[in-house]
């Protein structure tokens, strides 16, 4: 819009014409993304399993480069159509304020001038039969609110505060859209990429800010229409009756919402997700410090993992979740959650934050376990979850006193709206949902259990190497006492910690009489040591659960051992339990081998 805008001029701004540039955009975008989608997918693969040789390692990488370039194009150019939706969404609102205000003007009789101003006519007295004088006229303020008194007499003719209503009416809409059209002509500018064929790494930061600067602007066009607050069963019927069009332009305008929204379909979240990776990653890469570079890290080695060839018998690997808020959060899924029958969710714990141990250590269990389950049955998906903040501690000896419970009650609440999005978006009649909480991980998943109703579809939990859960007795976990299952190695020292009241009786044994008498209080104080630090043993026979078998674990000088809470989920260091836990999450339990409790 040029020159000074005038409510004439707003009127006939064309926002047809709007419309269609923006489905311009949008079908290159779409372009953009079907060519990423073929590398991917077919030409990469074509070339990986045909051609071997540095040429052709060069030409994979060249590829590869090729893709992402391809992505970049995807987001770029889906953000200027959403930006020409939006303008042309917030132009047809101030549109549809001037005509509301012409309509009310002339149903009144009132001028309205093309300054904005109007005049009224006289008016009838109430007491005397001298009409009221009119004729005149009233300018608009665009912020009425703002304007300060004027110290003069009220107009006797009522017309007077009816026609100042409808010139602000009118001069806040004209301002409203110059605005929208200064700001929008910024944001597009902005969108500009640079010249040459690759996309530097520095594009990327710069795509984080180019995406938060549209959903700012956006905000009424499409975020306040995302259902945050709704259950997963209306986010997926939300998301169900979107028209392609809008679909597209909340998974390029909004993919790190889209790809967390508890209740949208995996492949969706999948690629929702896989977008949000690459600005995470351009986002973090401008970022200083030992907390951005150790996410980066991580995020590398997922995105690298995601490119990686299935090899025979892989799972296929699905993003359902990525964010650098905290802690880091990382869900990734081996298997189709929404197709499988069985779908396992295993919730890591103390200390795990998206850095490289998590990928190396946890992604890497989520995985074994899937492998082994897919081989008792095809349906099964197994998903690592770190959707909370599990509390980071610098030394074992400290850490349960330093974690507390409030970690776990929040997490919880966060675990059992993952798991009610998994059921709601599964496709099967009945599917059979798991929860594996191993060391804190278990104390997450026994708070999700206390919720009214416990935890969201999950027919089993499995609690590994665990301090306790919160509560005394396996019945209390709200999936019945034969459905939660225990593995606990002898010489994992975590399941064998004390609870805090021998650790309190020790001190004060230690302090009177040496480690004897510390040995002596602590038995004193508790003589069934059946207590673990977060409550009951889960191992113990007071407890009620299905102990399965471990190995016994390494020891360190005759005590337990870190090595031995590390290697439940281990199919070469414990194939046992390994292969326990892979029954359980695929819908065979019965065939566990059984362990008597402590």
């Amino acid at each position: 819009m040029k020159g000074e805008l005038t409510w004439s001029a707003l009127l006939s701004v064309p926002c047809g014409e709007l419309d269609g540039a923006a489905d311009g955009w949008g079908r290159l975008s779409g372009r953009a993304d079907a060519a990423r989608d073929r590398i991917d997918q077919q030409i990469i693969i074509g070339l990986r399993d045909t051609q071997e040789g540095e040429a052709a390692d060069a030409a994979l990488d060249r590829l590869r480069q090729l893709a992402r370039n391809f992505q970049y194009v995807y987001t770029e150019t889906g953000l200027v159509r959403t930006a020409l939706n939006s303008l042309a969404h917030e132009v047809r609102a101030h549109q549809k304020s001037v005509r509301e205000a012409l309509a009310d003007a002339a149903g009144l009789q009132f001028t309205v001038h093309p300054d904005g101003s109007v005049s009224y006519p006289e008016k009838a007295g109430l007491i005397a039969e001298t009409p009221l004088p009119g004729g005149r006229t009233v300018a608009g303020s665009g912020f009425p609110d703002l304007r300060g008194p004027s110290g003069a007499l009220t107009a006797p003719n009522p017309h007077a505060a009816t026609a100042q209503g409808i010139a602000d009416r009118i001069a806040r809409s004209v301002t409203m859209a110059a605005d929208a059209d200064v700001r929008y002509a910024r944001i597009l500018r902005d969108l500009k990429a640079e010249d040459g064929l690759n996309v530097p790494n520095a594009a990327w930061t710069d795509a984080a800010a180019d995406m938060a600067s549209v959903r700012a602007a956006a905000r009424a066009y499409l975020n306040d229409h995302i259902p945050y607050q709704a259950t997963a069963a209306e986010r997926k019927e939300w998301w169900a009756g979107l028209p392609q069009e809008l679909r597209d332009e909340y998974l390029a305008t909004y993919p790190d919402i889209i790809g967390n929204l508890d209740g949208i379909p995996a492949l969706v979240r999948d690629a929702a997700n896989r977008d949000s990776l690459q600005l995470l990653i351009g986002k973090l890469e401008g970022v200083g410090g030992h907390d951005a570079a150790e996410k980066l890290e991580a995020l590398r080695l997922i995105d690298e993992q995601l490119q990686a060839p299935l090899k025979a018998g892989d799972p296929p690997m699905y993003l359902l979740g990525i964010g650098d808020e905290g802690n880091g959060r990382a869900i990734v899924a081996y298997g189709n959650p929404d197709t499988s029958r069985n779908v396992a969710t295993y919730v890591p714990g103390l200390n795990t934050s998206l850095d490289t141990k998590f990928f190396t250590s946890d992604v890497k269990r989520a995985r074994d376990t899937a492998v082994a389950a897919r081989e008792i049955d095809g349906s099964s998906s197994v998903i690592v979850w770190l959707g909370y903040d599990a509390p980071q501690s610098p030394d074992w000896f400290h850490s349960f006193e330093v974690a507390g419970s409030a970690s776990a009650t929040e997490g919880g609440a966060a675990l059992d709206g993952f798991m009610d999005g998994m059921l709601v978006a599964n496709e099967n009649d009945n599917p059979h949902l798991t929860a594996i909480g191993h060391s804190y991980g278990s104390r997450t998943v026994g708070a999700a259990s206390q919720l009214e109703g416990g935890i969201s579809g999950v027919d089993d939990i499995v609690l590994v190497g665990s301090p306790g859960v919160g509560v005394d007795h396996a019945s209390d976990m709200s999936v019945g006492a034969d459905h939660v299952f225990v593995g606990a190695a002898d010489n994992d020292f975590v399941t064998t910690f004390p609870s805090k009241t021998e650790v309190a009786a020790s001190v004060v044994g230690f302090l009177a009489g040496g480690p004897t008498g510390s040995v002596i209080a602590a038995k004193v104080a508790d003589p069934n040591s059946d207590e673990g630090w977060f409550g009951r043993d889960p191992a113990s026979g007071a407890f009620g659960a299905r102990r399965f078998y471990t190995s016994d674990g390494p020891s360190f000088l005759g005590f337990g051992s870190v090595a031995s809470h590390s290697q439940y989920f281990d199919p070469d260091l414990d194939s046992v339990s390994a292969d326990n836990i892979a029954l359980i999450a695929a819908g065979q339990s019965a065939k566990i081998k059984t362990k008597d409790p402590r």
